[in-house]
């Protein structure tokens, strides 16, 4: 996800991030590394270009400068979008683990799972972004894995 345009609030001691979808999130300066103050004010903020426009930094009067990813943006404001993808990013890594303590093959999980070694690979890629938790479980399965789905509600703050 692109960053379009950023903005500070020090009234609300916030940055407010636009994403090129039209989003507007916020992410307070006390998440921030270092974290602005009223003693070491920000001095500049940019969308940083040579993070391919998916950070900001900013930099402080006391001329320390930090950045600060759109995933770690996304993190914090709960994005549900996001939020599944980083739920199916930890169910590969899982996979990805227990393949490597699988006495299995590759070609013998690919056969079980009714798919080619290809299709495999792709599905092991944390990258991959278009796969989905179906598959996922059914390869968790054939390595010899449970996955149990727990729902719980989230302390309210």
């Amino acid at each position: 996800m692109k960053i379009r345009s950023v903005a500070v609030n020090n009234r609300k001691k916030e940055f407010s991030v636009t994403v090129y979808s039209g989003a507007i999130y916020n992410f307070p300066y006390s998440e921030a590394d270092p974290p602005p103050c009223s003693g070491n004010p920000i001095k500049e903020v940019v969308v940083d270009k040579e993070l391919g426009r998916e950070a900001i930094t900013y930099k402080l009067k006391s001329g320390e400068e930090g950045s600060i990813h759109i995933e770690q943006i996304l993190e914090y404001n709960e994005d549900p979008k996001y939020m599944a993808e980083l739920l199916t990013y930890r169910l590969t890594l899982e996979a990805q683990q227990c393949i490597e303590n699988s006495a299995l093959s590759r070609r013998q999980i690919a056969k079980r799972l009714k798919t080619s070694v290809p299709q495999l690979y792709r599905l092991l890629d944390p990258a991959n972004a278009s796969k989905s938790m179906k598959q996922l479980v059914a390869l968790l399965h054939v390595l010899n894995c449970d996955v149990d789905l727990v729902v719980k509600k989230r302390a309210v703050v």
